[in-house]
């Protein structure tokens, strides 16, 4: 009885062994598709830290998105406030009820606002286009710089709530658009009508 007591014990403790070495590469392979450096910025100079996922970790996105995705050599850059995986969009951003995605892409240095609209051809439409350094900021949670630029889904509701305060506020709109944020900063909402990408007008 001793013998297969200390048996279960040399198994578990090797099934624990594996699985510490397991969550270690994972680790080792999340941190190897991070950004780090140093920057200037507002006339400072600091260190920073861009944290990346790779396009599989979005399974949600049409295999032929994440196929284009993969060709362009995208991560997909994390604000330094994620909790989740972020700046992946699903919506109705063509038309009420159509489906959509919007992708911020993070290629050599330069991080790219893209949409696949369904009724098109697959290729994606580049809505902005900006440094990732340039897209720094300093918060409270690290003494490194984060990544800033968040997109998101925003309904026609929200959309309507931001132009309320405009002394001639347009129709309330009938599909999504996106949120195209800085963190601790301004947000402006892209959205697509006519067949071309517009700002929204709101009052600042």
């Amino acid at each position: 009885m001793a013998r297969a007591s200390l048996g279960t014990e040399l198994i578990a403790g090797s099934l624990a062994l594996v699985c510490c070495a397991a969550g270690i590469l994972a680790q080792d392979s999340a941190s190897s598709l991070d950004t780090r450096g140093q920057a200037t910025v507002n006339g400072k100079t600091a260190p920073y830290l861009v944290r990346h996922l790779p396009v599989d970790a979005f399974p949600e996105l049409p295999a032929a998105i994440q196929e284009r995705l993969t060709r362009r050599g995208c991560l997909i850059p994390q604000t330094y406030e994620a909790h989740r995986p972020e700046n992946v969009v699903h919506a109705s951003l063509e038309r009420r009820g159509s489906s959509d995605w919007a992708v911020l892409c993070s290629a050599k240095g330069t991080v790219s606002l893209l949409v696949f609209l369904a009724s098109g051809d697959g290729e994606a439409t580049v809505l902005a286009t900006a440094p990732e350094t340039s897209r720094l900021q300093m918060h409270a949670m690290s003494d490194a710089m984060g990544f800033n630029w968040a997109i998101d889904a925003a309904t026609p509701e929200q959309i309507h709530e931001a132009q309320l305060d405009m002394h001639h506020p347009p129709p309330r709109v009938d599909h999504d658009g996106l949120a195209d944020s800085v963190l601790d900063g301004k947000t402006v909402y892209r959205f697509f009508a006519h067949g071309a990408w517009t700002i929204v007008e709101t009052q600042d």
